[in-house]
């Protein structure tokens, strides 16, 4: 079981908590929404809880619940900047049709 950044996105991550002060990495998960079903969530991770799973990809940790790492084990995120608009752009092996707006996923 693996989630890997790729180094743009490692890079950014490193920035955004220099930023912010304080934290030992980025927790990455799904939650139910949107318009395929699942939606990808990403926050700032101060501390581990028991169900996490812990992934060390180019010095940077990226935490994982137990339950969202059934759908997205396999991930590479990357991060891109298109014109006005950046943000985190997932890779998912496991994702079967993603929704127009690419904010959502099935499996």
């Amino acid at each position: 079981m693996t989630i890997e950044l790729t180094e743009v996105a490692a890079t950014r991550v490193q920035h955004y908590l220099a930023n912010r002060g304080k934290g030992i990495g980025m927790r990455v998960g799904v939650k139910t929404t949107g318009c395929s079903g699942l939606a990808y969530v990403i926050e700032f991770v101060d501390e581990i809880q028991s169900d996490d799973e812990v992934f060390e990809t180019r010095g940077v940790k990226v935490v994982v619940d137990r339950k969202s790492l059934v759908f997205i084990d396999g991930t590479q995120i990357d991060f891109a900047r298109e014109g006005l608009n950046e943000g985190f752009r997932f890779k998912n092996p496991n994702a079967k049709d993603e929704c127009g707006c690419g904010e959502s996923f099935t499996i």
